[in-house]
């Protein structure tokens, strides 16, 4: 079982669906002014690493979920270290660029897909999805300003996810700050105690390679990519 806290937080996704929905308008001609539908799914490639409910956020230019080399934010800390996308999709709906903000049904199982549709006007549009690997400390993976606009109705793209570490808790691995069922520890902390910048996750120790602390084992290590997401236009 996970950590209550990443369970729990499904109660709250709704809000921040609900109010943006009221933004997304029907499907209609192909005009550059008109909204488009995109059915964004995200398959979870890691033998061992569950990944957090996703973030979903359709929007123009304007938006970034975060940068390389620059600090996360707090919406990206809470969602690298808990699982919690709810503070991460707030910021997105109080971002003019936004255009439709949702976050997926549940956790992903290894080898698992999340589907989910969002709309919004097509001229310009960009996507940003964001999801942790919860048998981590503060990995997350994710796509930042995929450009949807040459996607024709019916077509898909799809993009090979990295990993990313937010740099907002060290990559101790013990069972106490692990929140996923590796470690049923603690999620989010206030206290940032790594490098506090984005960088790409260098993977995990774990107690097979040496780390004789570490709540992980060689199952959940990882590489790239950890993920495949495919966005297709509906209408």
């Amino acid at each position: 079982m996970m950590k209550p806290h990443i369970r729990q937080v499904l109660l709250l996704l709704g809000l921040v669906g609900s109010a943006l929905g009221l933004l997304a308008g029907c499907g209609g001609s192909d005009a550059p002014s008109a909204d488009a539908t995109y059915r964004v799914e995200l398959l979870n490639l890691t033998a061992n690493q569950p990944l957090s409910p996703v973030a979903v956020i359709l929007h123009g230019q304007g938006y970034s979920a975060w940068q390389l080399g620059q600090t996360s934010g707090a919406g990206l800390e809470q969602l690298a270290e808990g699982g919690d996308p709810t503070l991460l999709l707030q910021e997105a709906a109080a971002n003019a660029a936004t255009r439709d903000a949702r976050a997926g049904s549940g956790a992903i199982p290894p080898g698992g897909t999340v589907s989910l549709n969002v709309t919004g006007q097509r001229n310009g549009a960009r996507l940003t999805v964001a999801s942790m690997l919860v048998n981590t400390n503060d990995c997350f993976t994710g796509a930042d300003n995929a450009d949807l606009t040459g996607l024709l109705i019916g077509a898909s793209q799809s993009w090979n996810l990295a990993p990313y570490d937010s740099g907002t808790e060290n990559n101790g691995e013990t069972a106490g700050s692990i929140p996923g069922p590796a470690g049923n520890g603690e999620g989010f902390n206030v206290i940032r105690d790594d490098r506090d910048y984005v960088a790409v996750h260098p993977g995990v120790v774990s107690a097979a390679d040496g780390l004789a602390t570490s709540a992980l084992n060689e199952t959940h290590r990882f590489q790239n990519p950890v993920a495949r997401l495919v966005v297709t236009r509906l209408n």
